[in-house]
């Protein structure tokens, strides 16, 4: 297994993805699901936090306030906090490299911020690298879960560690009173272990709208 070194970064995982069988059945056979779906929210909506859940898969996107709590407005100067978690709620065991967190700002926009007109403020971290393992050292066995939370304005002075992924802060500042969105695309792709066939496959689509007030 390759560390990841200063020297290194940045490196990025390309993950070589095989073609997968799809079959239908649920009763301990495979599913795979190719639709893109896409979810959004607003200081509008009924709900301040995105939860769906696929085949037994669970996925949920929000914003907290400093209190820890799903929230789509915020006071000026006050601190928020990226939350997003992938939950395996089937009696698989399955594999997943959780991608999302390790692709650049282009790729999927995860943690990215714009402004109303869509100008970008930017992300909360810097993305440095990633050991180069296979997607066998992400195991996705029933129950277990991934949960990524980042704070906006993060005062780490040093590199930490998510996963098999390495990051420092960007150093960013508290946004100014204004609308805002975040949201990212990404290819979520489940492995069976048991049959070396995708479990699910889908690409979903995440949006927040909020404001600083």
């Amino acid at each position: 297994m390759k560390k990841f070194t200063k020297k290194n970064a940045p490196t990025v995982i390309i993950i070589i993805v095989t073609s997968f069988l799809a079959m239908t059945s649920f009763g301990g056979c495979v599913k795979t699901n190719t639709d893109n779906l896409g979810w959004e929210i607003s200081p509008d909506s009924k709900s301040q936090v995105i939860e769906k859940e696929i085949n037994g898969i669970a996925f949920k996107f929000c914003l907290l306030n400093e209190h820890g709590k799903p929230a789509t407005v915020f006071n000026e100067g006050e601190n928020f906090s990226f939350y997003f978690s992938v939950n395996n709620n089937t009696s698989e065991n399955l594999l997943f490299y959780p991608g999302f967190a390790y692709a650049n700002p282009k790729d999927n926009g995860f943690c990215e911020v714009y402004t109303l007109d869509n100008q970008n403020i930017g992300k909360p971290f810097v993305f440095l690298g990633c050991d180069l393992i296979g997607i066998g050292a992400y195991p996705f066995n029933s129950e277990k879960n991934y949960v990524f939370e980042q704070q906006w304005k993060d005062m780490r002075d040093s590199t930490w560690r998510w996963e098999y992924g390495y990051y420092e802060s960007s150093n960013q500042t508290p946004l100014p009173v204004g609308d805002y969105h975040t949201g990212f695309q990404y290819r979520f792709q489940f492995e069976s272990t048991g049959t070396s066939t995708n479990f699910l496959d889908t690409t979903l689509t995440f949006k927040i709208n909020f404001k600083i007030q």
